[in-house]
């Protein structure tokens, strides 16, 4: 691995070090995302020297040219991100709306939603406890650092039309091989709210 990375020229060593920490900081790259693009093609062409490198850490990358997606995960749950109950329900919902869009395009076009659409499926799921504007700003803003979604014109507020792009890195964040599963999980957080509220 010393060889490998000692061939580096002075700029791809900086551009390996930058790579390496955005993957263990966000776990997740995204070929269509802007500012990922080239940090995506670079672990790509360094493949072998970023699955060494990264096995020496404990964490396996898992890259998906057809997708453009590259994941980092480890067995050990090191360096997870804990997501709060507003916060899952949300990712659920989103992953639910890339499967289904994904029905009316092509694999390599991009999935875009509006705010607009998270609450219809909110409507549609018949969650009662909805998450708030502020909250949901926050949620999409953790989404889109991890390289899950793009948002489009995201400022302090959130109105009905504000575009959503969703990543493929999505379908690595929630690896399900049937999306029922999804709704199972949902019905099960409901579930839980319910109960509480009735205690």
């Amino acid at each position: 691995m010393l060889d490998g990375y000692q061939s580096l020229n002075v700029s791809q060593k900086n551009t390996f070090r930058e790579c390496a920490n955005k993957l263990i900081s966000y776990t997740f790259l995204a070929r269509d995302k802007e500012d990922n693009k080239e940090d995506y093609y670079f672990v790509v062409s360094f493949q072998s020297l970023f699955e060494e490198f990264f096995s020496i850490l404990g964490y396996e990358i898992e890259i998906d040219q057809a997708l453009g997606t590259i994941m980092l995960s480890s067995d050990n749950n090191s360096n997870v991100l804990k997501l709060n109950r507003d916060n899952t329900v949300v990712l659920l919902i989103l992953r639910l709306l890339y499967s289904e869009r994904l029905k009316e395009t092509t694999l390599n076009s991009n999935i875009v939603i509006n705010v607009e659409d998270i609450q219809n499926k909110y409507n549609y799921l018949e969650i009662k406890q909805r998450i708030n504007k502020t909250d949901l700003v926050k949620a999409l803003r953790t989404f889109r650092k991890y390289n899950l979604i793009e948002v489009i014109g995201l400022k302090d507020a959130l109105v009905a039309n504000t575009k959503v792009v969703l990543m493929p890195t999505i379908l690595q964040a929630i690896k399900v091989s049937d999306i029922n599963e999804v709704d199972a999980a949902i019905s099960n957080i409901i579930g839980e709210v319910e109960h509480e509220k009735a205690n």
